[in-house]
């Protein structure tokens, strides 16, 4: 009886650790910069409160750096502010680097609030990258729902004179937004090796990892390609 106990415990603790290692190869590993694909000029990531305070000079110190422009996170919804935003925008901007930032689009809200709410928290330099706006989640309603993409899109653009890019997933751009938006550029997340997605003349920006690995940066952090150089 005791034997058999055991060798029950045996087979549970070994299915245990069985399940732990099959799991842990699941995960995807860490990934550093990619050689840019065809047509891609640029390397580029873009943070938020999620990798914390990013130690932009040792970042852009570290010789093997590729990164040419950064993207930022400034605001969500109709009152959110991201915490790291007026941070990075001071010290990017006074290190020179080429910049942006975005807004995460919520749905469910009010465009002009939300439109007003980021315009209030940051206006476009001369300098600064095009703004974008962070389209991930989907109405109940198609046609409202693009209906308040397009009327953030005018506000933004109106009051600032730069047409913003839109940053989506590749299935949003590829079931609603390509079409409808056709007078815009994107910026498309899409994490596997199909560089001829990006084959699009819409399309500016491919996000192909949000697992990157760089020296400044605890965690994993978002790795872009643009086909504009910098």
């Amino acid at each position: 009886m005791a034997i058999r106990i055991v060798f029950i415990l045996f087979l549970i603790v070994g299915g245990f650790f069985a399940y732990l290692k099959l799991t842990e190869n699941n995960v995807p590993p860490p990934e550093g910069i990619r050689p840019l694909a065809k047509d891609f000029n640029s390397h580029g990531i873009d943070v938020s409160r999620y990798q914390g305070k990013v130690d932009w000079e040792v970042l852009f110190s570290n010789s093997d750096s590729l990164i040419s422009f950064v993207y930022f996170k400034a605001t969500e919804g109709s009152t959110l502010i991201d915490p790291q935003f007026k941070r990075n925008l001071s010290t990017l901007r006074e290190m020179e680097i080429p910049l942006g930032a975005y807004h995460y689009f919520k749905p469910n809200l009010s465009a002009v609030d939300q439109a007003q709410h980021f315009l209030k928290v940051y206006l476009p330099g001369q300098d600064d990258l095009p703004p974008v706006l962070d389209v991930e989640e989907e109405g109940t309603d198609d046609e409202e729902f693009k209906s308040k993409v397009q009327l953030f899109l005018e506000i933004v653009e109106n009051t600032t004179g730069r047409q913003p890019i839109i940053y989506t997933n590749y299935y949003l751009y590829s079931t609603k937004l390509q079409s409808a938006f056709s007078d815009y550029k994107f910026w498309i997340a899409n994490y596997s090796d199909k560089a001829e997605r990006m084959d699009d003349d819409k399309i500016i920006c491919w996000q192909y990892s949000d697992r990157g690995k760089l020296p400044g940066i605890e965690g994993f952090v978002d790795l872009n390609m643009s086909k504009i150089k910098f």
